[in-house]
């Protein structure tokens, strides 16, 4: 078997979170009487982290003092209710649990900060990581390596024995710089034209067609 370690991307990849940001996005931002955001914006907009997605969500020419107690206002909010529209994507959990039985680690790599990473992997998926890593102080987020690196560090396993899995041009990005082959899915946050032009190397449609290509020999 080619891989010994399946690290996954978090929202959009293996847990439909869209709903819950839009939430406590549009939450934070009727609460500073800004114009709240389209679910289609916030699809674009995710996928750098927190910080980002709420860059991007306020009015153009906010100042930095208030994006940053924004932030924090979205933080407090999403903590609260982070779970209450997520779900894992069709097929997940029968995937997640073929690849444990057929001997290949799972890992979870996220730019969604590491409180609600910590929470969502065990509300949705209780005792089948080996890590999960979300954002964190003074550590790089997505594309920078920084936490791929961790994992594979943490479960001593080498580059050439681990896979990304992940749905948008940051995910490819991470996997190119940290040296790891990637799988994109189309099922998430960003479409497979999207994909194919920040130059995916494969992308698959269904959680079948994900567990073949990971289990392949």
């Amino acid at each position: 078997m080619k891989y010994k370690l399946a690290i996954f991307d978090l929202d959009g990849t293996i847990l439909d979170t869209l709903k819950d940001l839009a939430g406590s996005t549009n939450y934070v931002l009727q609460a500073n009487s800004m114009p709240q955001r389209t679910i289609s914006e916030i699809k674009s907009f995710v996928g750098n982290g927190m910080q980002k997605l709420i860059e991007r969500a306020v009015p153009k020419g906010t100042d930095a003092d208030t994006i940053q107690r924004i932030l924090e206002e979205f933080k407090n909010h999403y903590a609260e209710h982070c779970k209450d529209n997520t779900g894992a994507y069709n097929g997940i959990n029968e995937l997640l649990r073929n690849l444990r039985n057929s001997g290949i680690k799972t890992a979870v790599v996220s730019n969604k900060g590491d409180f609600a990473v910590q929470e969502l992997c065990r509300q949705f998926f209780p005792d089948v990581f080996a890590v999960a890593v979300g954002e964190r102080e003074n550590v790089r987020r997505k594309p920078a390596p920084d936490s791929v690196n961790e994992v594979l560090n943490t479960l001593k396993i080498e580059k050439k024995y681990a896979v990304y899995i992940g749905d948008s041009e940051v995910d490819i990005e991470t996997a190119k710089n940290a040296g790891v082959d990637c799988i994109s899915v189309s099922w998430g946050f960003r479409s497979k034209e999207i994909l194919a032009g920040a130059g995916a190397s494969k992308i698959v449609d269904s959680t079948e067609e994900l567990c073949k290509a990971i289990c392949a020999e």
